[in-house]
């Protein structure tokens, strides 16, 4: 099927001719009063280069955190900024994890009509 022929047929679909709707819905249009429970996405992995640089130090240095200062505290203030961010963006993402969700909506359900 060309190009124009899908169009005419989407426009078939679409016209209200026949005075009859082009498409039915399968299921009822109502809103469910529960949400699945998901896991949350765990983030990326932060601080890597800085870990990797600090075990490379120690093992070159007999596991000596006196030799590897300089790593250890880049690490951790890695880690450091890495912690406000997450704090920081949680607080500002406004989402309901899926179990508070599901018991807003035990408490006040949707509409059982169609919509």
């Amino acid at each position: 099927m060309s190009g124009s022929g899908i169009q005419e047929k989407v426009a078939r679909l679409l016209s209200k001719q026949s005075g009859k709707p082009a498409m039915k819905a399968v299921k009822p249009l109502a809103l469910k009063n529960e949400v699945a429970i998901r896991k949350p996405k765990k983030g990326e992995a932060t601080c890597v280069t800085e870990m990797s640089s600090l075990m490379v130090c120690w093992k070159q240095n007999d596991f000596n955190n006196a030799l590897c200062s300089k790593e250890v505290s880049s690490f951790f203030t890695c880690v450091e900024k890495a912690q406000t961010k997450a704090k920081g963006q949680q607080g500002t993402q406004g989402r309901l994890l899926p179990k508070e969700a599901n018991i807003l909506l035990k408490r006040f359900p949707n509409l059982a009509s169609e919509i």
